[in-house]
C-alpha cells in the first residue's frame, strides 16, 4: 500500500515537471514568434492608430489574435508564423496612415480635443456625434488614400466639432441664467421689476456675445453671466417684495424706514451713531471710512509682527552662532547690531515714505525690509501703455519717497485684471511696467541699473477678478524698493 502511495507521488511529480517544461517551451516558442508583432503593435498605440488608422489596426489585431489562438491550439508553426507576420504589416502600415494623420488632420483634432475639454460629448451630443461621424469618414479617406475627399470631410468635422465646443462652452456658463430668466417671465417679474430685469437680460446676451467672439477667454463671459445670475435673482426678489408692499399697504415712509434698519445695527456695530436725517449718504462714508481703516489696522499690524518674526529670528540665529565662536565675537556682535539700527531705520522711513501719500494715490506696504508703493491712482487708458499727464503730480511724490531709500534697487511690476487673453495682459502689463521705467530715466534721472521692470500679466491678484472693484485693484503698477541697508 505505501509503495503504491509512493508511486502515485513520483506520477504527478514527473506530470508537473513535464507540464513546466512545456509551459517555458511554449513561453519561448510565443517570445520568438510574437517579439516582432507585439514591437510592431506597441508603435501602433503609440501613434493612436487604433483611432486614426482603424482598418488597417483592426485588421492587424485579427492577425494577431488568430496568430496566438493557432500556437495555443497546437497547430503548425508555419501558420503562426505568417499570421505575426501579416499582422507585422498590418500594424506597421496603421502606425504610417496615423502619422500620415497627424499631419494631414492636425485641424480637426486640435478642434476635437478642445471639444472634448469643453465636455461637449455630455453638453452638446447631438453635434458632437455628428462630428465623430465626419471625423471617421475623413479617416477612412485618408487610409484609402483619397486625399481630397479626407480633407473635405476634415473642414467639415472641424466646424462641427467647433459648433459642439460653443454650445458647450455656453451651456457650462449661460443655462442657469437662462433659466433664472425663464423663471422670471413665468412669475411676470418684468411687470413689478422691470429695469432690473432687463439688465440681467443684457448682461445675459452681452455673455453670450463674448463667447461668440473669443471662447477661449472666459473670464469676462463667465463675470458677465454671474452678474446676470445676480440680477435675474435680484428681480425676483424685487418683483416679490413689491407685491408685499402691495399686499401690505406700506407707504413709501414704512418702506424707507425698514431699509434704514440695517444701517442702524451696522452703525451699532462700528460704535457710530446712525446720523441720517438727512439721508444715508454721511453714514455710508463714515462707514466704509471705517472699514478700510480697519483693514489698514489689521494690514500694519499683520506686518509690524511678521517684520518682528524676521528680526527675532535672525538675532537668535546669529546669536547663536556667535556664542558657539570665541574669537571675533565682539566684532561680529557689533556688526549684528549695527544691522538691526539699519532695519529700525528702514522701518522709520517705511514711515515717512507711508505719510506721503492719499489714500487716492498710493498703497504703501512693507514686507521685511522691502517697501512696496502700490500706485493705486496711476491709470492708463484702455489697452494703452502711455503715462497720462494727469498722472506726473503722482510720479513726483514717487521720485521723493524713492530719494528716501538712497542707492536702493527698484523693480517697477506691471499687473493687469483677468480680462483678456493671458499674452496679450502679459505683453500689456511688461509694456506698462517699461513706461514707468522709461519716465523714472528719463524724468527722475534715475540710473538704469537700478531698476527693473517686470510684467506678471493677471498672474498676482491682489483681490477677487469677479468684482468691479477687484478687478481695479489688480489693474496696477507695484513699486517694489529693496534698501541699501548700508546706504540708509
Amino acid at each position: 500500500m505505501a509503495s503504491l502511495s509512493s508511486f502515485v507521488r513520483l506520477l504527478l511529480l514527473a506530470l508537473f515537471v513535464l507540464g513546466a517544461g512545456s509551459t517555458a517551451a511554449q513561453n519561448e516558442l510565443r517570445d520568438t514568434f510574437f517579439r516582432e508583432a507585439d514591437a510592431a503593435r506597441k508603435a501602433a498605440d503609440a501613434v493612436n492608430a487604433v483611432l486614426l488608422a482603424p482598418k488597417s489596426y483592426l485588421a492587424g489585431t485579427k492577425d494577431y489574435e488568430a496568430a496566438e489562438a493557432g500556437l495555443n491550439r497546437g497547430r503548425n508553426i508555419e501558420y503562426v508564423r505568417k499570421r505575426t507576420g501579416d499582422a507585422v504589416r498590418h500594424y506597421e502600415t496603421a502606425t504610417t496612415a496615423a502619422d500620415l494623420a497627424k499631419t494631414v488632420l492636425s485641424q480637426v483634432m486640435k478642434s476635437r480635443q478642445d471639444a472634448a475639454n469643453a465636455k461637449s460629448p455630455q453638453l452638446s451630443p447631438d453635434l458632437w456625434d455628428k462630428a465623430q461621424r465626419e471625423f471617421g469618414a475623413a479617416i477612412r479617406y485618408l487610409e484609402r488614400g483619397d486625399l481630397k475627399n479626407a480633407k473635405r470631410k476634415d473642414i467639415e468635422a472641424t466646424s462641427l466639432y467647433r459648433d459642439a465646443e460653443l454650445v458647450a462652452i455656453k451651456a457650462q456658463y449661460l443655462t442657469e441664467t437662462r433659466r433664472l430668466l425663464e423663471d422670471a417671465e413665468r412669475a411676470r417679474v418684468g411687470r413689478y421689476a422691470p429695469l432690473t430685469l432687463a439688465n440681467a437680460q443684457s448682461l445675459l446676451a452681452e455673455a453670450e456675445k463674448e463667447l461668440n467672439e473669443n471662447r477661449y477667454d472666459t473670464d469676462r463671459p463667465r463675470n458677465l453671466a454671474r452678474q446676470a445670475n445676480y440680477e435675474a435673482k435680484h428681480a425676483i426678489y424685487l418683483s416679490e417684495l413689491v407685491r408685499d408692499v402691495r399686499d401690505k399697504n406700506l407707504s413709501v415712509e414704512q418702506l424707507v424706514l425698514n431699509w434704514e434698519e440695517p444701517l442702524r445695527q451696522i452703525s451699532g456695530a462700528a460704535d457710530i451713531v446712525p446720523a441720517m436725517a438727512t439721508g444715508h449718504e454721511e453714514l455710508t462714508a463714515e462707514l466704509v471710512t471705517f472699514v478700510e481703516n480697519q483693514r489698514n489696522e489689521i494690514q500694519s499690524l499683520q506686518q509690524e509682527y511678521e517684520a518682528g518674526n524676521l528680526r527675532l529670528a535672525d538675532m537668535e540665529e546669529e546669536l547663536r552662532a556667535l556664542d558657539q565662536r570665541l574669537g571675533g565675537a565682539t566684532a561680529e556682535r557689533a556688526a549684528l547690531v549695527q544691522r538691526l539700527e539699519a532695519q529700525a531705520r528702514v522701518k522709520e522711513q517705511f514711515e515717512q515714505v507711508e505719510k506721503m501719500f492719499a489714500r487716492s494715490e498710493a498703497r504703501v506696504f512693507r514686507e521685511g525690509n522691502t517697501v512696496i508703493l502700490r500706485l493705486v491712482g496711476l491709470s492708463f487708458d484702455s489697452g494703452q501703455a502711455d503715462i497720462r499727464r494727469d498722472s506726473f503730480s503722482l510720479l513726483t511724490k514717487v521720485e521723493k519717497a524713492i530719494d528716501v531709500f538712497p542707492r536702493s534697487e527698484l523693480v517697477i511690476e506691471g499687473h493687469t485684471d483677468s480680462y483678456g487673453g493671458d499674452q496679450s495682459n502679459q505683453m500689456l502689463s511688461q509694456q506698462r511696467a517699461e513706461s514707468v521705467q522709461r519716465y523714472m530715466i528719463n524724468a527722475m534721472r534715475i540710473p538704469s541699473y537700478r531698476l527693473i521692470a517686470t510684467g506678471f500679466g493677471e498672474t498676482n491678484p491682489v483681490a477677487n477678478n469677479e468684482t468691479a472693484a477687484g478687478r481695479a485693484r489688480n489693474r496696477r503698477i507695484d513699486i517694489v524698493i529693496k534698501p541699501n541697508l548700508e546706504a540708509v
